[in-house]
């Protein structure tokens, strides 16, 4: 059995949930599922970074302090992950004992080690972003609540390993994924890399882990959440829980966050000899209108008001489908519905509708006993088995939308088969175990079984809907089935994807 560890980045607690969100923590759900399917043994991990100057402000400003606040707003993710049908196995915070007390282990043994030290710096300083910037990047007007500081702060020696990353990157060609971000990450290593400012005096920031060896600063927040991905396994040189899971397979990102997760975070665990994450993938942003979602902007799209109105599993099919791994999607409602009408309501919904209509009408609700399988039903159940292998694949290579489209071709495939062997003029001829109506509905019902299945990772809800009708329930191995056998009963219900009519 193979071992699965994948992570979705910390997501700030005090952002509302919106879309980017929620596409990061589908797509770890879908990964986790599949590979839970494959036999994999399987470790999903998402959470929260509860600390911070922003948080500090956030409580000030509603007069509670920043415990209790994060308290409140954390419940936020949850519950729409919950809503979202997300199987994370662990949800980590920041504020847990479980990972500030390692974050303060982490500090003390790269202060024993030499890999911290004290300094006095003066730089800009980008309130919003919560980090010191350069002369350029304050001229691009990036950043906003930009104040000059100048003060003793403590330093990790990140550049001691530029040499070290550099070579480790262009040694690992699936070590951040896709390859152009790889080449954005070597493109910003051809300049000096300056060690990190890992801490913030406590006279303007009291919200963060404190530093163990000076009880007048706290932890600089990215160091401090970058660590949850070892953490939140027990990161201990004689944990099993950790040595069973550590390294991570993939860490899921944002194309933002790529500094932060391939140079601070590698860096970090070189200096503490740990062995490095297997690869990072860093997935495009979701646009409307080809502008990037913000607050200020006022286009950010909630999730749960398209899962509420249309299906938790719609949206998640969506945005599977709707993106290429890497790239940059783009958002509107008529391309949400375009899409749903399309491939969830006709190709597969009337499938469904069909194929079961015409069993409960004419066989008695029971799967029909075949005669002899000519050349057109073995082509598609033929057609049906090679998608399977295609589709594991694809999901293996992360192509994911490749591997929804192999499984749309086969619903479409069938509908064709149905208009060709045309049952309903069949069943007005013979409608008796062995006849060409049996048989095509026989092959039909277990052609719209396997097919379906492969879609499961995706929607388990709304599959879940469909398996039911046909007297099914999900397998572990959604991969490797057998047809179901004749006289089944089958379920009751209809197509779970009702068209969505302006």
């Amino acid at each position: 059995m193979s071992k699965f560890y994948i992570t979705t980045p910390l997501y700030y607690v005090n952002d509302e949930p919106h879309i980017g969100h929620a596409y990061t923590t589908i797509l770890a759900d879908v990964l986790a599922r599949y590979h839970r399917s494959f036999g994999d043994d399987v470790y999903f991990l998402t959470g929260t970074d509860e600390h911070g100057q922003k948080v500090q402000q956030a409580s000030e400003k509603r007069n509670v302090d920043p415990k209790s606040h994060v308290d409140e707003f954390v419940i936020r993710f949850k519950n729409i992950w919950e809503k979202l049908h997300i199987s994370n196995d662990d949800f980590i915070r920041t504020t847990e004992k479980r990972h500030t007390d390692k974050v303060k282990e982490v500090l003390n043994a790269l202060w024993e080690k030499d890999e911290i030290y004290l300094a006095e710096y003066e730089g800009l300083y980008s309130v919003s972003e919560e980090r010191f910037i350069t002369e350029k990047e304050a001229e691009e007007g990036n950043f906003r609540e930009i104040k000059k500081i100048k003060e003793k702060n403590y330093f990790f020696k990140m550049s001691k390993y530029q040499s070290k990353l550099i070579e480790h990157i262009q040694n690992n060609p699936d070590f951040i994924l896709p390859k152009k971000r790889a080449n954005e990450v070597l493109g910003f290593l051809k300049q000096p890399l300056n060690d990190l400012c890992i801490s913030r005096p406590k006279s303007r920031l009291e919200w963060g882990v404190e530093i163990p060896f000076d009880a007048e600063y706290v932890t600089y927040v990215w160091f401090d959440a970058l660590l949850n991905y070892i953490t939140a396994i027990g990161y201990s040189a004689d944990d099993e829980k950790f040595n069973k899971w550590w390294p991570a397979s993939y860490h899921l990102i944002g194309k933002d966050i790529l500094t932060t997760h391939s140079v601070y975070w590698i860096t970090m665990l070189m200096a503490m000899e740990i062995e490095l994450p297997k690869s990072i993938f860093a997935h495009g942003w979701w646009l409307m209108e080809d502008e990037k979602m913000s607050k200020s902007l006022g286009n950010v799209i909630r999730p749960l008001e398209l899962a509420d109105k249309y299906g938790v599993g719609p949206l998640r099919y969506f945005l599977m489908r709707d993106m290429v791994l890497g790239q940059d999607a783009s958002y509107s409602f008529s391309s949400f519905m375009s899409r749903y009408n399309s491939d969830l309501a006709n190709d597969f919904g009337n499938l469904v509708n069909r194929v079961t209509i015409l069993i409960r009408k004419n066989f008695d609700a029971k799967v029909p006993i075949p005669g002899v399988l000519g050349n057109a039903e073995e082509d598609i159940l033929k057609l049906t088995n090679e998608t399977s292998e295609k589709v594991k694949s694809a999901i293996l290579e992360l192509k994911i939308h490749d591997a929804i489209e192999l499984i749309m071709n086969v619903f479409r495939s069938l509908n064709k088969y149905l208009e060709l062997r045309a049952p309903w003029k069949q069943i007005k001829e013979s409608k008796e175990d062995g006849s060409p109506s049996a048989t095509c509905l026989f092959t039909s019902v277990n052609v719209l079984f396997k097919t379906a299945l492969l879609l499961h990772p995706i929607m388990p809800s709304k599959i879940d809907s469909v398996l039911s009708m046909l007297g099914q329930k999900c397998p572990k191995n959604i991969f490797d089935v057998d047809l179901i056998k004749e006289n089944t009963p089958l379920g009751d219900g209809k197509s779970p994807f009702p068209r969505i009519e302006v």
